[in-house]
């Protein structure tokens, strides 16, 4: 897959082997290609002429002399940060306005020679992780459209996840800069609070706010953050910058949450990719600690059950009460409760936060690095759709604590599941953690190959199941005709994890088996086939297998798991255990 780099970029224009000009036609031609599949990533964007205009102000300075270090690199910006000339939504027609001036951040990346591509989609007021809460269209993930993009930050995310731009800015401040780097493929940067800008940005929660960028790797994150971190006095909540955090050495202590407290909602894929994460940490020198995150948690429920959510009141709190019927319904479902947060529940709630704050900080002492999962899980657009409120707080899980908790994090990609969607895990470390944090991200991806990013979904494909089958449906055997005319593929030849025995069962014609899940200490590993079929084809081929035999999930030997046949207890009645030949092939060539 084709995604741009930050650095490669800056580095071929500043040398002049290609012009910022060549660059950013480039880019408009990709994002004009893209918007037959999803223009909905975008809510405004400049005239070309303008953007061409812009490249060549770059290459004019790079011929007068200037070092640019972003010298002609397309990137986008998401549309509740101010940029001169183009309207500020934040995906809210009614609030719109027209800013009399650029926000910091994008100012400052613009005098560093970037070409700014356009603004992009959001949960409106930046309220959501999903991408679902906009009247501007729903962006889907980049690599199976049919589920969510992630959000607040859909179109940022989307933009580069698609090669659009090599970059573009997101906020968080639950997780919008995360989470759609999880579901993308991306590299989600979430600075400490106050150490970027956000002079410029409309608020969501003033406090908690954070302008975040997404890049394909953790150097181009790097160079980015190099640029736009800063102290700045038009921004009341911008910080001097404190004590940086050391460098992870060559051994560093990693921590992971106690296993009654990981929750993958049922997962398994996210299960297994967090586990390699882990391994892959390992790699570079982490030593586990497990820890006690009930602590972190807990504080994550204070943001929407507790006082924050009147800080998103505030926000936009004339709109609320003039306009109501303006804001996204499920946006102003949550915003408007905090109209009724007392002063008292405030004070508790910052006393409540307080006590959190301080088990955080003892964290620090045993390890350095938190490694959690970046969400549990991922949901399609129609299942957000129909349960708006908690699945996306599902995905808020592990994401919700960190700005209240004034940490720095970056998430970084893990994997792909069988449906192309991407899962991540992400590297959290204290407050001004941020500079260590880039650097073992960047030797997270170099210690081994990264996965490779599925291929772009650009056409609408039906959706597709995969099933293993270990019987008389296996190539060559006689019941094969009822895949092969669902016209099913045949993906893998494997074998089942060692936790299952193998039966032939009594008196079935033709001879079928019956595979029976007994654990690890009982069982052994099955041969097995597996095929994709598309979900009719699925469906109709589920509804003609006969009992005792049944459809369910099988494990496989490399830890995924697919569906496949299983068998109820009453198809063991005088059947013969054959797990000893390790499959069923083995079993008619031991008859003849």
């Amino acid at each position: 897959m084709d995604r741009l780099s930050v650095a490669a970029i800056a580095a071929e224009v500043r040398s002049g082997a290609q012009t910022a000009e060549q660059v950013a036609r480039d880019s408009l031609a990709r994002i004009a290609a893209y918007d037959a599949v999803q223009p909905q990533a975008w809510i405004e964007r400049p005239r070309a002429e303008d953007v061409l205009a812009a490249a060549r102000a770059v290459d004019a300075r790079i011929a007068n002399g200037e070092d640019l270090p972003l010298a002609g690199v397309p990137f986008a910006v998401k549309d509740n940060i101010d940029v001169a000339g183009l309207p500020t939504t934040a995906a809210c027609p009614a609030y719109a306005y027209n800013p009399d001036e650029t926000a910091t951040v994008v100012a400052r990346l613009q005098a560093a020679g970037a070409v700014m591509m356009g603004k992009t989609n959001l949960d409106q007021f930046a309220t959501g992780l999903v991408g679902s809460r906009t009247p501007y269209g729903i962006p889907g993930c980049v690599f199976n459209r049919d589920y969510v993009s992630g959000g607040s930050s859909s179109g940022s995310a989307v933009a580069v996840g698609a090669g659009l731009v090599a970059f573009a800015l997101g906020t968080d401040t639950a997780g919008s800069g995360r989470v759609p780097a999880a579901f993308n493929g991306l590299v989600g940067l979430k600075p400490t609070k106050g150490r970027w800008s956000t002079a410029g940005l409309v608020p969501a929660c003033r406090s908690l706010d954070c302008i975040t960028v997404f890049t394909a790797t953790a150097a181009d994150a790097a160079l980015v953050d190099t640029v736009a971190a800063g102290f700045d006095a038009a921004d009341p909540y911008s910080r001097q910058p404190g004590p940086a955090a050391p460098a992870l050495g060559a051994a560093y202590r990693m921590g992971v949450p106690r296993l009654d407290q990981l929750n993958y909602l049922g997962d398994a894929a996210s299960e297994r990719f967090y586990d390699q994460a882990i391994a892959r940490l390992a790699a570079t020198g982490a030593t586990l600690v497990e820890v006690d995150i009930a602590p972190l948690l807990e504080a994550a429920q204070l943001l929407y059950a507790g006082p924050w959510v009147a800080e998103r009141t505030a926000a936009i709190e004339d709109l609320l009460r003039t306009r109501p019927a303006a804001v996204h319904p499920v946006v102003r479902a949550i915003v408007q409760t905090g109209f009724g947060v007392s002063g008292l529940e405030t004070f508790k709630g910052l006393y409540a936060l307080q006590d959190h704050a301080r088990s955080a900080q003892a964290l620090w002492e045993s390890i350095d690095v938190l490694l959690l999962p970046t969400a549990p899980t991922i949901y399609r657009i129609s299942e957000v759709l129909a349960e708006p409120f908690a699945l996306n707080a599902n995905l808020g899980l592990y994401t919700n604590f960190v700005n209240l908790l004034d940490m720095s994090a970056i998430a970084v990609p893990a994997g792909y599941r069988d449906n192309g969607t991407g899962f991540g895990v992400t590297l959290i470390g204290p407050a001004w953690a941020d500079a260590a944090l880039l650097d073992l991200a960047r030797r997270y991806e170099e210690i081994r190959p990264m996965p490779a990013p599925p291929e772009l979904d650009t056409a609408d494909k039906p959706p597709t199941v995969k099933l293993s089958v270990v019987g008389a449906h296996l190539a060559g055997m006689p019941l094969h005709w009822q895949l092969t005319s669902r016209d099913a593929r045949l993906v893998a030849r494997t074998r089942t994890a060692p936790t299952y025995k193998l039966y032939a069962m009594a008196e079935t014609t033709p001879p079928k088996p019956a595979l029976i899940h007994v654990g690890e200490d009982e069982g052994a590993a099955i041969e097995v086939e597996v095929y994709e079929l598309d979900l009719a084809g699925f469906g109709s081929f589920t509804a003609e297998v006969p009992a005792p035999l049944a459809i369910g999930t099988v494990s496989l030997e490399d830890g995924t798991t697919v569906k496949g046949f299983v068998a109820e207890p009453r198809a063991l009645a005088g059947a013969t255990d054959i797990t000893h030949l390790g499959g069923w092939r083995a079993y008619i060539a031991s008859l003849v």
